[in-house]
């Protein structure tokens, strides 16, 4: 089972930006996206979940930045993508 995946607009405006500045870590980020994507509802708890209260998030690390995604029946959301220091002070 594939999940749909939903990116929300303020990741949209990261992807963009990554895109056109460093299209090694954009391509980085949309091949985990797809990898995620494809797994099965079993697999993907294999995925770290944050503490509170973040608690509803899973992450992936790519390099020194951090991908933030929850899943929600059968689709994963995808919500923000930054440096490891930032990601955890901006969502609390």
């Amino acid at each position: 089972m594939s999940f749909r995946v939903i990116i929300s607009d303020d990741l949209k405006k990261t992807l963009v930006i990554l895109k056109r500045k460093d299209k090694t870590m954009f391509q980085i980020i949309e091949k985990k996206i797809l990898q995620i994507a494809s797994l099965d509802p079993v697999s993907i708890q294999h995925f770290k979940n944050l503490r509170s209260p973040l608690s509803e998030f899973k992450r992936v690390h790519l390099g020194n930045y951090v991908l933030l995604f929850h899943v929600q029946a059968d689709k994963i959301i995808f919500e923000a993508f930054e440096h490891h220091d930032k990601i955890y002070q901006q969502k609390r």
